[in-house]
């Protein structure tokens, strides 16, 4: 076994823990069972939820043996911890059906051999849904006294705006409850999650001990920030990058990471590379030398990819985002991979029928911002389609050059890409 806490300290992923001295002891003793919790509040998780998926797996590289608990209970009521609001409560239907996609998603990333350090996977609604209120009330609800809730930043912060419902007050019996079932049925000593979560892990970790007189821990990582003060996750737009394809393109989540600010990429491989201390170093060194060639970044873009999507769509992405720069063929892109690269850049939708002049889409896409200004790029050779040159400002595309019949890729100069979509095919 590894010293996971060196590890995740080194990397700045510990905000806050219970004794730490006594849970290094634990952790050195043998395997421990630990586990972390995720709400189906959305039909996939984001690049948030990627920083708890990825502690997990530390664990288990470090020999531990991790337990995914997603929410079929919790997601039924939500977390108010961050929220300003009362969360709306979607139907059991719909949560039932995140539950599975949510399962899916977080079993990817974890072992799930015969091994002590075998992976699980456990939704809360196993133990939560045969359980009366009364049960529920006098085993659990008697163990937290009222005036220590009410002392809880999350229920003082909004009784003091929108107030509470009971719903939301009692999430954090809720979640203490399982991790005592977790304690109970597979010995779970050890709880991560967010540094919002802090409060409900260490009111476990006391469930724990007041009904079972046990030892438990909490540990969690900190809230991760983007050096600009913008949200770390979101587009310029305030949009979620997710981990499912369908909602995230593979090319987008390539191009989140490629596009990381110097500022950041440190930080982003400490907490998201499986690399060691000695490679991120040595990493970090070749970007300082030569910034301009990302390379830092460009290392970073390809394992997250690869660890989220797989070798194969990696090789897709990064084989577009070079076309897209005439470093490579367009006609060999797959339609799919194409259409979510050039949803990337400035763009622009015609209808079918007579195509505009060239210069009337060096335009309308965004890369000149008059036809004068298209016409000169032209004439000083700056201008292409589909990685051609245009040599004539009355230019003209075809329907052959139409890729995969509905997609036209323009460049001024060497950085600037646009493209075009014929719709009303």
């Amino acid at each position: 076994m590894t010293d996971i806490l060196d590890d995740l300290a080194w990397r700045d992923l510990i905000a806050q823990s219970t004794d730490q001295d006594d849970l290094r002891a634990l952790l050195a003793a043998g395997p421990v069972t630990l586990y972390c919790g995720f709400d189906p509040t959305a039909p996939s998780l984001h690049l948030g939820n990627l920083i708890q998926i990825l502690t997990l797996r530390r664990f288990q590289k470090a020999g531990h043996r991790p337990i995914g608990l997603v929410g079929g209970a919790t997601g039924l009521i939500g977390d108010p911890s961050g929220k300003s609001a009362e969360r709306v409560l979607n139907s059991q239907d719909t949560v039932a059906g995140w539950v599975e996609r949510i399962r899916g998603q977080v079993s990817r990333f974890l072992d799930f051999d015969e091994g002590p350090n075998g992976a699980m996977m456990v939704s809360n609604l196993d133990w939560t849904g045969p359980m009366s209120a009364i049960e529920f009330l006098r085993d659990v609800g008697k163990h937290f006294p009222v005036n220590r809730m009410l002392a809880r930043e999350t229920v003082k912060s909004r009784l003091d705006t929108t107030g509470m419902s009971y719903t939301e007050f009692s999430y954090v019996l809720l979640q203490s409850m399982d991790y005592l079932e977790l304690y109970r049925r597979y010995g779970c000593r050890l709880q991560t999650g967010g540094s919002d979560q802090w409060g409900n892990l260490t009111a476990g970790v006391d469930l724990i001990r007041r009904v079972e007189g046990g030892s438990a821990h909490a540990l969690t990582t900190p809230l991760l920030t983007k050096a600009d003060g913008s949200k770390f996750g979101k587009t310029a737009g305030g949009e979620t990058y997710w981990l499912d394809p369908d909602l995230t393109s593979p090319y987008a989540f390539y191009q989140f990471w490629f596009n990381a600010d110097d500022r950041d990429v440190e930080k982003f491989l400490k907490v998201f590379s499986f690399r060691s201390r000695e490679e991120i170093e040595d990493l970090l060194k070749q970007g300082a030398e030569r910034p301009s060639a990302r390379a830092v970044q460009r290392a970073l873009a390809e394992e997250m990819t690869t660890l989220v999507h797989g070798a194969d769509e990696t090789a897709r992405v990064v084989a577009a985002s070079r076309a897209l720069f005439g470093q490579g063929s367009l006609d060999e892109l797959d339609e799919r991979t194409l259409g979510a690269a050039l949803a990337e850049v400035p763009s622009a939708n015609v209808g079918r029928g007579e195509l505009p002049t060239i210069v009337d889409l060096l335009v309308a896409s965004g890369l000149c911002k008059s036809k004068s200004e298209a016409r000169r790029a032209i004439g000083q050779g700056g201008a292409y389609l589909n990685n051609a040159k245009v040599e004539s400002e009355d230019a003209v595309p075809e329907s052959a050059d139409l890729l995969h019949g509905r997609y036209l890729v323009l460049r001024r100069g060497k950085r600037n890409v646009g493209g075009v979509e014929v719709t009303g095919l």
